[in-house]
């Protein structure tokens, strides 16, 4: 990515929970208010930028809880730097930060 990008704020807000520790897309989607309809797009605009990187959890564990398999994501380095970035334009997501880290990891 470049250094002089600027994230919207609704991708800064889905990179912020993702920073949070909220791992898939359905967890992203409570936290932020987002519908999926905004949140799995820009998901996969945040992977094809490098980002967040993404990894399927294992289909026997899913079944072991009687659900659809999972698409984890994580933050990259990259993500970790326009995250910071991202931060200092929106200060309102720190405060998502705030309250994931509590609760997720």
């Amino acid at each position: 990515m470049h250094d002089d990008l600027k994230l919207s704020h609704t991708s800064a807000l889905i990179l912020g929970a993702v920073g949070a520790g909220y791992r898939y897309g359905f967890d992203i989607m409570e936290a932020t208010g987002l519908p999926s309809g905004t949140v799995y797009p820009a998901l996969r605009r945040l992977e094809q930028g490098a980002l967040i990187k993404s990894k399927w959890e294992k289909e026997s564990a899913a079944a072991a809880e009687l659900r659809p398999a999972r698409k984890y994501y994580r933050l990259t380095a990259s993500g970790e730097d326009a995250l910071s970035k991202a931060t200092r334009r929106y200060p309102l997501i720190q405060h998502l930060a705030s309250a994931g880290r509590g609760e997720r990891a």
